[in-house]
C-alpha cells in the first residue's frame, strides 16, 4: 500500500473523531468520515508501522442503517460529515468513542453519567466563519466552507442547515455583491487578492446579529456600498454590528490588523442561564447557545458546595467562571486573548459580580505568579489540551477538586493520566453533544485530590 494509492476498504469499527477503521492488506486503515459497515474508496495519505491513514473519496456500499442526508451540500462541504447517520446512532457512536478512549488509556471514569445531547439537530450555530474562494479553478466567486478532501476549493453553502435563515441571506447577498464587482478573493499561495472571510455571529436569546467582513488591503474595496445593501436586508434578528477587519497576515486564518466599525457597535450581547455576556468579534464563545447552557449546567451540577476560591483557566469571555460564581467567594479567570479577558471583566461588571476577576495572559505564565489557594480549578483548554507546564502548576496548587471541560477526548485522557498519577481521582464523567452531524463532542470530568494516608 503506497501513498496516494486509491484503495477500497470495509469499515469495521470507529474511533474519535468520527473515523472509520478497516483493514487492507493486513494494515489498519483510518478513514475520517467513514462509518461501520460501509465499503469506501479512499486515497492513502500515510502508511507507517502497519498503520495507514486515507482520505475518503466515496462510498461504494452504504451501511444498512444509513439515511438520506437532507442538506444539498452534503458530500461536498467539509462541515457536516454524519447527516446520513440517524441521531440516536450518532450519539451512541460518540458515547462509545469516548468510553473506548478511557478504556484504552486504562483510566476509570468514576460515576459515568452517559451522554446528554441538545435537542436541535439543525439551525443551532450562533457563529460561522465563511471563506471566499472558488469551487473550480478560475470559476465564479464562492463563499462558504472548504470542499471536502479537495485542497483550495470552497463550496458556496447557501443552503447550509446548521445556520439560521439570516446567515444564509447575508451570505447570498455578500457573494452576489462581490461577484458583480469582480472583486478577487485572497489566494494563499500567491499572497494576492482582497476577500478573505465573512464572519457572522448572533445572540440567540438577545436576537442580535454581527457581520464582519475580513479582507486584505491589497486592492480597492468600497465597504460603504456593501454595508448599505446589507442594512436593507429583511432579517429576523437585529443587525447591530457591521464590521470590516483588515488582515494582511499571509496565513489562511482569521487575524486582525485593524478593526473598522462600519455600523453600530463592535460587539453583540448574549444571555445564558440568567447572565448577560458581551461578545466581541474574535473572543471565544460556545457556538451553540442552547448547547452552552446544557454544558455549563453540567459543570455547575458538578459543584457540590460553596468554595472559598475558584480558578477558571482558559476562560474565554468568562462564561463558566461567572456562571459558577455563586458557588465561590472569589473567582479568578485567565485567558490568553486580551480582548476576551477584557470582555470577561466587562461582563462581570454587567452582571454585578464584583468577586470575579479575569486576567489576560498565557495560563502557564499567569498561574505561576498567582499566590492563591483555590479549592476548585476549572480547566477548559483548546483542542491541544493543557500546556504541560501549566498542568504542573495546577497540581502544585493542591486544589481539592478539578473540573476538566474538554473538546478533545484524546488530549483529555493524556492530561488525565498525568493528573491521576499526581494524586487526583476521577469521580464523575459526563459527555455532552453540542454539535449534531459533526464529529465534535464535549466531556466534563470531576477529579478530587486523594487524601494522604496516615502512616502508623
Amino acid at each position: 500500500m503506497k501513498k496516494n494509492e486509491l484503495i477500497e476498504v470495509r469499515i469495521e469499527s470507529h474511533e474519535f473523531p468520527a473515523t472509520g477503521i478497516g483493514y487492507a492488506d493486513g494494515v489498519k486503515v483510518s478513514v475520517k468520515g467513514a462509518f461501520p459497515s460501509q465499503k469506501v474508496s479512499a486515497r492513502v495519505s500515510k502508511n507507517r508501522n502497519g498503520k495507514a491513514e486515507a482520505k475518503l473519496r466515496g462510498v461504494c456500499e452504504k451501511a444498512p442503517y444509513e439515511i438520506d442526508a437532507p442538506c444539498r451540500h452534503f458530500g461536498k462541504c467539509g462541515g457536516c460529515i454524519s447527516q446520513n447517520i440517524p441521531m440516536d446512532l450518532q450519539e451512541k457512536m460518540k458515547n462509545d468513542e469516548v468510553v473506548n478512549l478511557f478504556s484504552e488509556a486504562g483510566l476509570p471514569m468514576g460515576i459515568y453519567e452517559g451522554l446528554v445531547a441538545v435537542k436541535e439537530q439543525y439551525g443551532y450555530r450562533n457563529k460561522m466563519e465563511f471563506t471566499f474562494g472558488d469551487e473550480v479553478r478560475n470559476g465564479e466567486l464562492t463563499l462558504g466552507m472548504h470542499y471536502r478532501g479537495v485542497k483550495n476549493a470552497v463550496v458556496n453553502v447557501d443552503g447550509c442547515l446548521l445556520v439560521p435563515e439570516d446567515f444564509t441571506k447575508i451570505l447570498s447577498y455578500t457573494v452576489e455583491h462581490f461577484r458583480k464587482l469582480g472583486t478577487p478573493y485572497y489566494r494563499v499561495m500567491k499572497w494576492e487578492g482582497v476577500l478573505r472571510h465573512l464572519m457572522i455571529r448572533r445572540g440567540e436569546n438577545t436576537r442580535e446579529l454581527m457581520v464582519n467582513l475580513i479582507t486584505t488591503t491589497k486592492g480597492e474595496l468600497d465597504t460603504e456600498v456593501w454595508k448599505k445593501g446589507l442594512m436593507e436586508l429583511e432579517l429576523d434578528y437585529d443587525l447591530v454590528s457591521v464590521l470590516h477587519t483588515e488582515n494582511d497576515n499571509p496565513a489562511d486564518a482569521v487575524n486582525c490588523d485593524k478593526l473598522n466599525v462600519l455600523e453600530g457597535r463592535d460587539h453583540i450581547f448574549e444571555e445564558l442561564l440568567g447572565l448577560k455576556f458581551k461578545i466581541s468579534p474574535f473572543s471565544f464563545f460556545q457556538t451553540n447557545t442552547k448547547g452552552a447552557e446544557l454544558l455549563y449546567s453540567t459543570v455547575r451540577s458538578f459543584i457540590s458546595e460553596k468554595k472559598n476560591e475558584i480558578f477558571d483557566l482558559y476562560c474565554g469571555t468568562g462564561t463558566i467562571g461567572q456562571i459558577v460564581s455563586e458557588y465561590a467567594d472569589r473567582v479568578i479567570g485567565v485567558e490568553i486573548i486580551e480582548e476576551a479577558a477584557s470582555a470577561a471583566n466587562e461582563n462581570a461588571v454587567l452582571n454585578g459580580l464584583d468577586h470575579t476577576t479575569f486576567i489576560a495572559g498565557d495560563v502557564k505564565d499567569v498561574i505561576a505568579k498567582l499566590e492563591s489557594s483555590p479549592d476548585l480549578i476549572i480547566l477548559d483548554p483548546p483542542r491541544g489540551g493543557v500546556h504541560p507546564k501549566a498542568l504542573e502548576y495546577v497540581v502544585n496548587f493542591k486544589a481539592n477538586e478539578i473540573i476538566y471541560v474538554s473538546c478533545n477526548p484524546k488530549t483529555l485522557v493524556s492530561d488525565l493520566k498525568y493528573l491521576t498519577a499526581k494524586g487526583y481521582e476521577i469521580k464523575r464523567t459526563k459527555v455532552v453533544d453540542l454539535f449534531p452531524n459533526t464529529p465534535h463532542i464535549e466531556t466534563v470530568i470531576l477529579l478530587q485530590r486523594e487524601k494522604p494516608q496516615h502512616v502508623v
